[in-house]
């Protein structure tokens, strides 16, 4: 199912996105979890290691004029962590990046070859939290079509595009059942053709809905 857009939409989203990263851990995320108790959440956080280490992900928003769309990688199967899955382009803060946004920018230049030069930061979701124990901050971002790519084959098998409005849909979400850390949870999941986007990818993208919060024309 797709939502309409309406007609303002990208100058709309720029006013729902953050200017600046919020790292407090009360507005942070966990992953693809819906809402938990308290109790549940007090558990999955012990189970988080100590420290968690600063890593940003890009959400690039192709510019299309018709159907804009979202630019996804499929990880590599060689790859020994979330091997196979969806995701964001994105990775760990390294020393020399900056800040997040030139963290994200880097690591989608190393992983499907576009410069940072072509691609605008326009605004941050809130952090989320993920098993693995990174903080991820989203970056938001809009990119015109007609970039070359070129895949790292070592950690990106794929790329695909995502049509914006599939991915701000919510009916378009399904709860599925997952164990995670000892704990069996319920995960969101958004199917799109024969893929499924699933765990910190699925959370980051229908906090994008929510925040955009309504679409219709």
């Amino acid at each position: 199912m797709t939502t309409p857009l309406r007609a303002d939409w990208c100058e709309h989203l720029r006013g729902c996105l953050l200017p600046q990263p919020d790292h407090r851990l009360e507005h942070c995320r966990l992953g693809a979890l819906p809402p938990l108790s308290e109790s549940l959440r007090e558990q999955l956080r012990a189970r988080l290691p100590v420290g968690l280490r600063a890593a940003a992900v890009l959400l690039p928003i192709v510019l299309h004029p018709q159907t804009p769309t979202l630019l996804l990688t499929v990880r590599s199967s060689a790859l020994r962590s979330h091997a196979g899955q969806i995701s964001f382009p994105g990775g760990r803060l390294e020393p020399g990046d900056v800040d997040l946004a030139a963290a994200a920018l880097r690591e989608t230049q190393e992983e499907i070859g576009i410069q940072a030069v072509a691609i605008e930061p326009i605004g941050f979701l809130s952090d989320h939290i993920v098993q693995s124990g990174y903080r991820v901050t989203p970056v938001v971002a809009l990119l015109q079509p007609g970039f070359t790519l070129q895949p790292d084959a070592a950690e990106v098998a794929e790329v695909f595009e995502l049509p914006l409005s599939v991915a701000l849909a919510r009916s378009n979400y399904h709860l599925r059942q997952r164990r995670l850390h000892g704990l069996e949870l319920e995960l969101w999941e958004l199917p799109y053709g024969e893929r499924r986007i699933w765990g910190a990818t699925a959370g980051i993208l229908l906090h994008l809905g929510e925040s955009f919060g309504e679409v219709a024309a």
